[in-house]
């Protein structure tokens, strides 16, 4: 278990990285276009796969510090119990099951673009998109192990553990 929640982290520190990365290649990339008029197709495409890197990523890593998108307003009103109910059925109904189906249904389109070694359509765009189709199931496959780790921590809240 300690192996995932270092995993976890490290796609924290990797998603960083790549924010840190992103910048610096958008300026790299506006210099380059206003001041000398020069582009890249395959720069451009660069930035928008660090982007989803960034988000697919910062997801689990997000969501195991307790970061995430939800109604606070009545959520940090609840008692220790009541949120560990809202996350543990939370958990179940809605993040277990979705993350299940965009693993599923994205292997198979990783598996789809690597068979057919899926590039660029653009000239001088990037190849090997399978690459950075691979991070949905990645990522997804990390969001599981935290919700599972939700589940449990909120199971054992409601025990009185």
């Amino acid at each position: 278990m300690r192996f995932f929640i270092k995993s976890i982290a490290w796609s924290g520190k990797i998603a960083a990285v790549s924010l840190f990365l992103l910048v610096v290649l958008v300026i790299y990339d506006a210099l380059m276009r206003y001041l000398f008029q020069s582009g890249s197709i395959a720069l451009q495409e660069l930035e928008w796969h660090l982007f989803d890197v960034i988000i697919l990523l910062s997801i689990a890593y997000t969501f195991s510090h307790d970061a995430h998108v939800r109604v606070d307003i009545f959520y940090e009103r609840f008692s220790s119990k009541t949120k560990a109910l809202v996350n543990l059925f939370g958990s179940l109904l809605f993040v277990l099951p979705f993350s299940l189906l965009i693993i599923s249904l994205g292997i198979d389109f990783v598996a789809l673009s690597f068979s057919q070694m899926e590039a660029s359509a653009d000239p001088g765009g990037l190849p090997y998109r399978f690459i950075i189709k691979s991070f949905v199931p990645l990522a997804f496959v990390l969001m599981l192990i935290q919700t599972l780790r939700v589940i449990i921590s909120s199971a054992q809240t409601l025990r009185g553990e």
